[in-house]
């Protein structure tokens, strides 16, 4: 087994860095409003700004959630396939986090409205990605190291809207992959951003719903259902086996194309 001091200096550099926390993101123009968001204290590792207006949300139960939209020249630097995957994950995720607390609207008619936007994609490096999960195969205990510079990164912003239009809750958020934690390297350049829409999501569902809220059995039919299973075992095990982050497994199926309509 290759020991630890064997490794390249940049790795073991990167030991020291597993709690850097990431720069909150300036302000896109997405939300109708950002004079009441308010810092998050102590979160480790992703810059959240938030508010909600407690009443309000409490008297909202069932939501519209709008298609997730890039903001500006987010993913610019990637390929229409590549931000298609961010957009449908960043989709899936939120799906999952808003029907664990309020019941998903057949229209958007009269329906109080979740918008999404994605400010920021920044690329994961696949080569850095390779030498990193070789790397990882020789180093015991849980936890991944990362190739410094070569980790990517998602920003995104959320709203809750009422049926009048008015914000009852927002959320800016930003997260980067860090050189050492449970960030899985990808062959993917979207990789690290893909890995960031659950805990975005996880964070748009604590913001959006009442404290007193508790969190929903999933209804059956999954009003989810069109993204997938909502676990991905293969996804599990392939990061265990190859020690990397495979979209493909992780993400699910393709989510259901539009019906048709019929022909005339």
């Amino acid at each position: 087994m290759i020991a630890k001091s064997l490794l390249p200096a940049g790795l073991l550099i990167a030991c020291g860095l597993v709690a850097c926390q990431t720069a909150p993101e300036p302000d896109s123009g997405f939300l109708s409003g950002y004079d009441r968001l308010k810092t998050q204290e102590g979160t480790v590792r992703a810059s959240i700004r938030q508010h909600r207006d407690e009443t309000a949300a409490s008297a909202i139960d069932q939501v519209w959630i709008e298609p997730t939209a890039l903001i500006g020249q987010a993913g610019a630097a990637l390929t229409a396939e590549e931000r298609a995957m961010v957009l449908r994950e960043v989709d899936r995720q939120v799906c999952y986090e808003i029907s664990e607390r309020f019941t998903l609207a057949a229209s958007p008619e009269g329906s109080p409205r979740v918008r999404t936007g994605i400010a920021r994609i920044d690329p994961t490096a696949p080569a850095g990605s390779a030498v990193a999960a070789v790397a990882n195969a020789f180093i015991p205990g849980p936890g991944t190291v990362r190739v410094p510079g070569t980790t990517g990164g998602l920003a995104a912003e959320a709203e809750l809207l009422d049926a009048r239009g008015v914000q009852t809750a927002a959320l800016a958020w930003a997260r980067d992959a860090n050189v050492l934690g449970t960030d899985s390297p990808s062959l993917s350049r979207v990789g690290d951003a893909l890995q960031m829409a659950e805990p975005f999501a996880d964070a748009v569902g604590d913001a959006f719903a009442p404290a007193d809220r508790p969190v929903r059995a999933i209804a059956d039919p999954d009003p989810c259902g069109r993204f997938g299973p909502r676990n991905q075992p293969g996804g599990f095990l392939t990061r265990l086996v190859t020690g990397l982050y495979v979209p493909e497994v992780n993400t699910g199926t393709r989510e259901d194309a539009p019906a048709e309509a019929p022909p005339p």
